[in-house]
């Protein structure tokens, strides 16, 4: 009976919120890359300053003013990678850089940083801070993509961020992917 109550307690925090489990090792990933972006081993501070980031390198923070949250972020996109946090396309150029910069997170587990990514509206700000600089990208819609929607990566003749989680919730039948147009570029965050 105990077993069974925690199931249904189990569910009904899943869909409220989140997955419980993952979410409590995704919050220790985040604490870790939290630590990684702030005092980084030499080496991977020239990575990333450098703009060569490896898999599993913490590369910046994502903050979303308008949800009220912020991740750290990594750079690759598989699962183990996914499973701290906001993952950057390893393909595409890096916050700042021109061209299309890619980021992909879960929105039901592992901290669920893209769960209310669909509350994203036109005009929000979304802020990309980075070691070596700070950048202010503006959404421009969220639109729902086949889940095969490689185009979403692709030049667009600016500056562009591409958001993408799995739709809908509990589900990875399709993509939501917010569109952001990159306004403005600021030095880095002085840490002390």
């Amino acid at each position: 009976m105990v077993s069974g109550i925690l199931l249904i307690a189990d569910a009904g925090v899943t869909l409220a919120w989140q997955e419980p489990v993952s979410a409590f090792f995704a919050e220790r990933q985040q604490n870790a890359l939290k630590e990684e972006l702030y005092n980084p081993p030499p080496h991977v501070e020239k990575r990333i300053r450098e703009k060569r980031p490896l898999p599993g390198d913490s590369i910046g923070e994502i903050i979303l003013p308008s949800l009220g949250k912020h991740y750290f972020m990594v750079e690759g996109t598989d699962t183990a990678n996914l499973r701290k946090g906001p993952g950057h396309y390893p393909d595409t150029p890096l916050p700042g850089e021109r061209g299309t910069v890619a980021v992909a997170g879960h929105r039901t587990t592992y901290g669920a940083p893209f769960r209310n990514i669909d509350q994203l509206k036109h005009g929000n700000r979304i802020i990309m801070s980075m070691p070596y600089g700070r950048f202010i990208y503006r959404v421009e819609k969220t639109q729902i993509v086949d889940d095969s929607a490689l185009w979403i990566t692709d030049p667009v003749g600016y500056d562009r961020l591409v958001l993408s989680a799995c739709h809908p919730l509990y589900s990875a039948a399709q993509r939501i992917v917010a569109f952001a147009r990159l306004t403005k570029r600021l030095p880095p965050t002085v840490r002390g």
